[in-house]
């Protein structure tokens, strides 16, 4: 049964070719899988009051990132946003005046994650607010959702390192050596996230061939090193 059938309504229509487009399959070793990696900025994190106002979203095809088909948007909220989520990303209710609704602005990002597995860092914000979006479209989020939080626990864990809980996308690339492009810009967060994916699969694949499946079961994989002495590096 479609997916939005299930939903009973049909979808927009770039809902639609983000519903049908074929994913990798778990099997698929990593580095063959297309990703897309997201950022989302908010207006507050309560999924009751808190609204996308800006994403960013950068593809991954055979291992490389696609800079020059990355995406950034903006939408306007449909209420005022408070001082205090101003702060943090600097965006201003003058800069989203001229911003479409959401549900109009996401039909890029759409286009953008079909037929992609996606990414975030701490991914269960994207998926709550995404998922309410793609609902709203007459869709759900399709599964599965790489979380570069849970996969960098995982890689300092097996490197014999304590990760902090949780781990900041910021911490996560001073550990891994990589720069933090501006902090909360949603495109350039997605341009971390997306190198710091890259670092930690290539890291955890020499120890073992990782798949798409394999990176997803990051949680479980987690849980279960907690029970075994960690990997030392070299091991």
């Amino acid at each position: 049964m479609r997916t939005w059938a299930r939903l009973g309504r049909p979808p927009a229509p770039a809902a639609e070719g983000y519903a049908r487009a074929r994913l990798p399959r778990g099997r698929t070793p990593w580095r063959e899988a297309r990703y897309c990696v997201v950022d989302l900025e908010l207006s507050g994190l309560d999924p009751k009051t808190g609204e996308i106002i800006s994403f960013g979203a950068v593809p991954i095809d055979g291992g490389v990132i696609g800079v020059g088909r990355s995406l950034y948007g903006l939408a306007r909220p449909t209420r005022p946003l408070k001082q205090a989520s101003v702060v943090v990303h600097h965006i201003r209710s003058i800069d989203l005046d001229g911003a479409p609704r959401l549900d109009d602005a996401i039909a890029p990002l759409l286009g953008a994650m079909a037929g992609r597995v996606l990414i975030a860092h701490s991914a269960s914000v994207e998926r709550t607010f995404l998922g309410a979006a793609l609902r709203r479209q007459g869709v759900r989020l399709r599964e599965p959702v790489l979380d570069t939080a849970l996969l960098g626990r995982l890689l300092l864990v097996e490197r014999g390192e304590a990760p902090p809980r949780p781990v900041s996308l910021g911490q996560l690339a001073a550990a891994l050596g990589l720069p933090e492009h501006r902090p909360h810009h949603a495109l350039s967060d997605a341009l971390t996230t997306a190198q710091v994916f890259l670092a930690i699969a290539s890291h955890l694949d020499k120890h073992r061939p990782e798949t798409v499946g394999s990176l997803a079961r990051a949680a479980s994989r987690l849980e279960n090193a907690r029970h075994y002495s960690p990997r030392r590096p070299g091991a």
